[in-house]
């Protein structure tokens, strides 16, 4: 092994401590063992979302501001959905986002099928547990900071959108909207999962009426069959 070749290393592995160590400061977390797009994996996931969630809402009690739920420090079941659901995608070379990444497993799945993905989500904390998740695959996966209907990505337009429990707050259904037609290319396709959450059908009907096409798919999963998961499948009209 060449001497470049070892300090290319080196300072990769001293990046990737570094990363370690500044999500250590901001909580605890660990290597969740999962099966993406039929690989083995490990997803960086924060250790004890209940206790986070927790905290954040007693901050907000206590009149602080500026304080943001931690939804995204869970692997939600709606992301395993839409893994299950890109099998039937050609995705080689594909360019592809996700929003609203939370621990980034949708990415994650199209990244090992051969997609070129750019992760991204609100806030900046889940964002650094993406990247030790993705580090494998550095060459495919870019991970963005990205607020829905505030920050528009310099990249051209996406072919793909992914989206995982995206849905369930209606006054962020406009800055999706926005957003989505904001990085979609012409032609392209969205592809949003949820848990068939009751305030999802609403926005079946919102996002209809906002000029979009409709499609619903729905994929059941090994682990809990009697609780399937959403594949919402859109298009500008």
């Amino acid at each position: 092994m060449s001497n470049s070749m070892c300090l290319n290393q080196t300072s990769a592995k001293s990046e990737k401590e570094r990363l370690q160590f500044r999500a250590s400061e901001r909580f605890r977390w660990h290597w969740a063992p999962v099966r993406v797009a039929d690989t083995p994996w490990k997803i960086a996931t924060a250790s004890d979302p209940d206790g986070m969630l927790l905290e954040a809402c007693q901050r907000q009690d206590a009149g602080e501001q500026g304080v943001i739920d931690p939804f995204w420090a869970a692997v939600w079941r709606a992301s395993a959905g839409l893994d299950r659901f890109l099998e039937s995608y050609a995705l080689e070379g594909t360019r592809v986002l996700e929003v609203g990444c939370g621990t980034g497993r949708a990415g994650l799945s199209a990244a090992l099928r051969g997609a070129q993905v750019t992760l991204t989500d609100g806030v900046s904390d889940p964002l650094l547990l993406v990247q030790l998740t993705v580090w494998a695959l550095a060459q495919r996966c870019t991970v963005r900071r990205l607020r829905f209907g505030l920050d528009i990505l310099p990249e051209k337009p996406y072919p793909l959108i992914l989206g995982s429990d995206v849905t369930y707050l209606r006054q962020l259904w406009p800055e999706l909207d926005r957003c989505l037609r904001q990085h979609l290319a012409a032609g392209g396709e969205v592809l949003l999962s949820d848990p068939y959450r009751i305030i999802a059908n609403e926005f079946r009907d919102w996002i209809q009426a906002h000029g979009w096409d409709y499609r619903e798919h729905k994929v059941v999963l090994a682990d809990d069959p009697e609780h399937p998961i959403r594949i919402m499948q859109l298009r500008v009209r």
